[in-house]
């Protein structure tokens, strides 16, 4: 399974691909914002999930989102956001602009192994 992670934190990708290393997932790409996670998904012909942040510069979380379910070729694609928005109305917004799954920083690896699991059964 191939996955994009998109934050612009290199230290929060750094985690994050290494939670995803322990639990299986080896195939891991990563963006820095938005826009360069629009560009990757059109060099990557096989990415199988997205996991993104919120809050990124030039292009933020809910506008990429909203960019790759506006595409006939990325919409299928189950997109994780992991962000420190917390708020109901956050979490709502999120969903309406198409994520598939939700999480609150910080994690624990169960948690994103959970997560995973359900969005790719969506």
């Amino acid at each position: 399974m191939r996955i994009l992670v998109v934050d612009d934190s290199s230290t929060m990708r750094r985690i994050i691909i290494n939670t995803l290393n322990r639990l299986g997932f080896r195939e891991c790409d990563e963006a820095s914002n938005g826009r360069e996670g629009l560009e990757r998904l059109t060099q990557m012909n096989d990415v199988d999930l997205i996991i993104t942040d919120w809050h990124m510069p030039e292009m933020s979380g809910i506008e990429f989102i909203r960019a790759v379910r506006s595409n006939d070729a990325t919409r299928h694609l189950p997109v994780l956001m992991i962000t420190t928005n917390a708020a109901a109305d956050d979490i709502v917004q999120a969903l309406r602009a198409g994520v598939s799954n939700y999480v609150v920083k910080p994690f624990s690896p169960e948690t994103i192994k959970e997560k995973i699991q359900a969005a790719l059964s969506v």
